[in-house]
């Protein structure tokens, strides 16, 4: 299957199917799926940006500033993520295995930021995620009337990758944004009806940003 992403062609042997269980509906969007998976605060991670290949790239925050904070700093920060995701318990993560998470979360940022500017991807990136996504991804299963799912971190970046491939090649890649909260660089899935959502939560950016401009306001009334 070829997929086209900007002038870049993703191309895989592997049906690419819509991965509706990872989309977060924060806004209630009646045209994209009302599966939940992410969207709950974690000890550590954040699940807001509404796609599972962009909530990996916020576990480095703050990109705008000097000195960013990755939260992906030993394996098993990278098993905690994997298991708060909602994609499996127990993956095994070496310090192989956490560079190449984090050089698949750098890839997805960097073909994140061209759909947000309309720029043309980086193939490097490209070629990256495909290699990823030409590995089998995740196995679901059946337990308890529920899905749970099962395997190894190939298969994890596996379905990372896919869900990229899905996300950058569809049309919700036009709806890609950066919080406006000025301490926040989370890249997020708008899925607003009007497409004018400006923060990447409400809970938090966007009460923030509110909160700040009222009292800027208050502030400019009492002069």
């Amino acid at each position: 299957m070829d997929i086209s992403v900007g002038s870049c062609a993703i191309t895989t042997e592997i049906p690419i199917t819509v991965t509706s269980h990872y989309v977060t509906i924060l806004t209630g969007d009646a045209t994209l799926p009302d599966h939940c998976v992410t969207g709950q605060y974690g000890e550590v991670f954040a699940f807001l940006s509404g796609r599972l290949c962009l909530d990996l790239t916020t576990t480095l925050q703050v990109r705008h500033r000097d000195r960013p904070i990755e939260t992906l700093n030993v394996p098993d920060d990278v098993r905690g993520w994997i298991e708060q995701a909602g994609l499996a318990g127990g993956v095994r993560v070496d310090e192989a295995g956490l560079d190449r998470i984090r050089e698949l979360r750098e890839a997805i940022h960097r073909l994140g930021r061209a759909a947000l500017s309309s720029a043309t991807p980086d193939p490097a990136d490209v070629a990256l995620v495909n290699g990823a996504a030409a590995r089998p991804s995740m196995i679901p299963c059946l337990i308890d009337g529920a899905v749970r799912r099962r395997g190894d971190l190939d298969q994890v970046l596996s379905t990372i990758a896919r869900d990229a491939i899905d996300l950058f090649a569809g049309p919700y890649a036009a709806r890609i944004r950066e919080c406006a909260h000025p301490d926040c660089s989370r890249l997020y899935l708008d899925a607003s009806h009007a497409g004018r959502r400006r923060w990447c939560g409400m809970a938090a950016c966007g009460n923030r940003s509110k909160s700040a401009a009222y009292r800027q306001r208050r502030h400019a009334g009492t002069e």
